[in-house]
């Protein structure tokens, strides 16, 4: 079966890690940050998690140097606007043609293992049955870390926007555009990342915590293995991930031309891994310096 096989390969995935420690309980170093930098302009690239467990400890030394020191931060979209999105914001996009049901686009295999896994999460088969499958992912994959103890108040970037008194204030991106970006992918693969996201239930726990883990050792390679797991399909890697890179390392290299100090903070998979903002960088000339 097709998503036993995706079981699979998060497994191999997690095994190829190096450590399995609870989050908790070990020595970090603290989250990774880098730093581009011309004789007048500084701006620092902080990969964050969005969802973390409550008492995180990992502002400190560098990271909060850097940032306190910076005029302007940047975040991947508006936080106060993600925070108060309406229903009818989203419905229309998300929703599915009027007479079609999401579970009636899924084979009997992958119909079966939906409903068994939104039962696993306490919800009624027909929960999305009227959204299209990337709405029903991205709810899943907020819902799974909110089960396991995790807080969005918590999160990197909604702490350090809590933060950012007194700061220019920018964002790379628009809620619209970034869910254009799901939209927009093929209903197959939609559909294929969604039971994606179902065959790693099981591990979901395991997966979260590992990834915390390394976030607060810096470890970015491992970073890359667990976050870009799931983009099997390089179509859907390039659309969501670098392409997106490519488009931030574009403002990076014009903001550049202005003095001043800035603190990036973007999810931790695009400063990881193939396609990241670093990569993207190199190719226009820009050199990216490791700090921690």
């Amino acid at each position: 079966m097709i998503s036993e096989m995706k079981k699979l390969a998060l497994a191999t995935a997690l095994v190829a890690l190096p450590h399995s420690c609870p989050v908790l309980a070990q020595e970090r170093s603290g989250p990774a940050l880098w730093k581009v930098a011309d004789e007048d302009t500084t701006i620092y690239l902080f990969g964050t998690i969005h969802i973390l467990p409550r008492d995180i400890e990992w502002f400190g030394g560098e990271i909060e140097e850097a940032f306190t020191t910076s005029q302007q931060f940047v975040t991947e979209v508006d936080m106060d606007e993600a925070a108060n999105i309406q229903p009818q914001d989203i419905l229309p996009r998300a929703s599915l043609p009027e007479g079609q049901t999401l579970r009636a686009l899924m084979n009997e295999v992958d119909r079966s293992e939906y409903e068994s896994g939104l039962q696993q999460l306490g919800l009624p088969a027909q929960a999305f049955d009227r959204f299209e499958p990337w709405f029903a992912t991205m709810n899943l994959n907020t819902m799974l870390p909110l089960r396991a103890g995790y807080e969005v108040n918590s999160g990197a970037d909604i702490v350090l926007t809590g933060m950012a008194t007194g700061k220019q204030m920018s964002t790379l991106e628009t809620l619209d555009f970034q869910m254009d970006r799901f939209d927009g992918i093929e209903l197959d693969k939609q559909l294929d990342m969604l039971d994606r996201t179902i065959g790693w239930l099981p591990q979901s726990k395991e997966y979260l915590d590992r990834l915390v883990f390394y976030w607060l050792q810096g470890d970015a390679d491992a970073i890359a293995v667990i976050v870009n797991w799931n983009f099997n399909d390089p179509t859907i890697y390039d659309r969501l991930v670098s392409d997106r890179n490519a488009n931030w390392a574009e403002w990076i290299d014009e903001r550049l031309d202005q003095p001043g100090t800035v603190f990036m903070a973007v999810g931790a998979g695009h400063l990881a891994g193939l396609g990241s903002v670093q990569e993207h960088l190199a190719e226009r000339g820009i050199s990216t310096t490791r700090l921690r």
